[in-house]
């Protein structure tokens, strides 16, 4: 039991560092990644559709994204959806693509942007950290039951406080080389 709560947990807090990463990967940082507009959601003949199911990506130059539509039907609708995003970048529409051209960013929106990811790392750590609450309401409920001694609630204990502070690390690893990324010239 104990064990299954333990890997249980560790599945958990791998996810949210994932997560947190993949919300890092949407701030922008003065160069061109399809992370940036994948997720948007494209009003497509009446239904909300990813951008990356409608549309291939490619990155030319480091500040310019194009985006190549399967259907040039959907061109109008995707232009859009970039416009009504909050990228803040205007499509150029030449009829077969779309390019979006990122500018430099401005020092003071780099760091409203470390700002905003700082934000995003601290979300993951509450995540990780509710879900070590949950592991442990889990693990006590288990020695009141009398299914473990105290002191095997101890090891566990200590065993999840390590994967809470590993996860915490890789999280805060990634906060450290996308603050670098976004404060790079």
């Amino acid at each position: 039991m104990i064990e299954d709560i333990l890997s249980d947990t560790e599945d958990r807090m791998r996810k949210a560092v994932a997560h947190a990463q993949a919300e890092f990967a949407t701030v922008r940082t003065g160069r061109a990644s399809p992370a940036l507009v994948e997720k948007l959601t494209v009003d497509y003949y009446g239904s909300e559709v990813p951008l990356q199911q409608l549309a291939g990506f490619s990155v030319p130059e480091a500040r310019l994204l194009v985006v190549q539509p399967y259907d040039k039907g959907a061109i109008g609708a995707i232009e859009k959806a970039i416009q009504n995003s909050d990228l803040g970048i205007t499509p150029a529409n030449d009829g077969q693509v779309i390019r979006l051209t990122f500018p430099p960013l401005t020092e003071e929106r780099r760091k409203d942007l470390v700002k905003v990811v700082k934000n995003m790392a601290e979300e993951g750590r509450v995540a990780i950290r509710n879900l070590r609450r949950s592991a442990r309401h889990d693990l006590e409920a288990l020695e009141k039951d009398g299914d473990m001694s105290a002191d095997e609630l101890e090891r566990a204990e200590k065993e999840l406080d390590k994967l809470t502070h590993r996860y915490e690390g890789e999280i805060n690893t990634a906060l450290e080389h996308k603050e670098q990324e976004l404060l790079e010239v």
